[in-house]
């Protein structure tokens, strides 16, 4: 028999045991949700073509005498799987020096391609552009890539650079320096008037490739949505295309003989160099920010790389090869401000099979120019404020190890 003393013991017991679990229960802090839509720490996303993916950035300068005194990030610049031990993507080319990666509390995705056009190719040589392919086998496009990360990461930014590719700019350079290469000084062939470049410069054609950018612009936005992002929770930064060589007064080769394409790999006649700075170029660019204005979001800005790099670009007077500036290596004080931070052209004869060196690299940011980038798009960022601008050489020297820049 149950004593009444025994009794209040056990319920005693008993009250002290519910209180406790009750307590439990309401003290333990409810159980943190994933990353995603405005949760977690945020990253910057890029997008596009070889402008931004990241091509070229092994290089930082150029040498015809040994391309380890340029050689920033060895053979292994442009793996990006898992394991650190191939390409994702095979000739996507992210470089490790990509703008992507901003650092400051904000993590990188780099998704963007080397030859990527707005649309995606599905061939042996599968190139990703802005939209939502999906062949079943892996291979997707850009913004069903950009949908699927976003779903459980906090994409604060999302970084673009396409429509060069839509413009045929690699067969536009191949056409100028083999009108150069082929062609005496006392009878030049020019590429600026040759009806295959002429053809992506038409208005028509303009007009076409500028909508292809502009729907591409809405594939971001669409995809950022079927993510579940509002508008507000997330940025849109478009870039352009920056000057790679100069006009034609501004380069440190003559015309005569051919030694600006075999020793600068810059094989542009004065006047294609000329027009490709006053004409091809500001087409390009006004296509892609005349794109987002047409694509009606409201989240955009705009960076505008333009004259970036004016100073360090290919074959320009105020800078030169290694061995032309006395400079020992890319690792040598000044070796950011007298190289090159454009890419040498390549050709076959030049390039590849006992060589370092991709035909794909040519007349593409190197290693120093990646860093300036991504300096200007960390400013861009803006500690998660985003803002446009443009982007500037603003000093010598390095800080932090990157070129010194401003985005006025």
């Amino acid at each position: 028999m149950v004593t009444s003393r025994a009794r209040a013991r056990t319920l005693s017991v008993l009250t002290v045991l519910a209180t406790a679990l009750v307590g439990l229960f309401v003290v333990a802090p409810p159980e943190a949700r994933a990353d995603g839509p405005g949760v977690g720490t945020p990253w910057v996303v890029t997008l596009g073509d070889s402008y931004i993916s990241g091509e070229a950035g092994r290089w930082a300068g150029s040498s015809n005498t040994s391309s380890s005194r340029a050689d920033a990030l060895g053979s292994t610049a442009y793996f990006d799987n898992a394991s650190g031990t191939g390409e994702t993507i095979p000739r996507c080319h992210r470089s490790k020096a990509a703008e992507a990666y901003i650092g400051g509390g904000v993590n990188g995705l780099n998704l963007a391609c080397s030859g990527a056009r707005t649309a995606t190719s599905n061939g042996d040589d599968f190139k990703p552009g802005l939209d939502f392919f999906d062949d079943g086998a892996g291979r997707l496009g850009q913004a069903k890539m950009l949908q699927q990360f976003a779903v459980s990461h906090r994409v604060g930014m999302v970084v673009v650079s396409i429509g060069g590719n839509d413009f045929n700019f690699a067969d536009v350079v191949t056409s100028c320096v083999s009108d150069f290469l082929s062609s005496p000084t006392w009878w030049k062939d020019y590429c600026y008037d040759d009806s295959s470049v002429k053809a992506n410069f038409t208005a028509s054609n303009v007009t076409t490739v500028r909508a292809r950018i502009a729907a591409a612009l809405r594939n971001v936005a669409t995809a950022m949505r079927n993510a579940g992002y509002a508008d507000s929770q997330w940025t849109l930064l478009v870039q352009n295309y920056p000057s790679p060589i100069p006009r034609g007064a501004g380069f440190r080769y003559s015309e005569s003989g051919y030694t600006r394409q075999s020793t600068g790999g810059c094989g542009f006649w004065n006047r294609d160099a000329d027009w490709a700075n006053d004409s091809a170029l500001p087409t390009i660019n006004g296509a892609v920010f005349g794109a987002v204005a047409d694509s009606g979001l409201t989240n955009t800005r705009t960076l505008d790389l333009s004259t970036a790099f004016n100073g360090r670009r290919l074959c320009e007077t105020t800078v030169g090869l290694y061995e032309e500036t006395g400079i020992a290596n890319w690792l040598a004080t000044g070796a950011v401000d007298n190289t090159e931070w454009i890419n040498q052209i390549r050709t076959v004869s030049t390039c590849c099979s006992s060589s370092p060196y991709y035909i794909q690299e040519s007349l593409h940011p190197n290693y120093w120019a990646q860093l300036a980038t991504r300096s200007c798009v960390r400013q861009a960022w803006n500690g998660g404020a985003p803002r446009g601008g443009k982007c500037s050489i603003a000093g010598t020297g390095l800080l932090n190890g990157e070129p010194r820049m401003t985005l006025g």
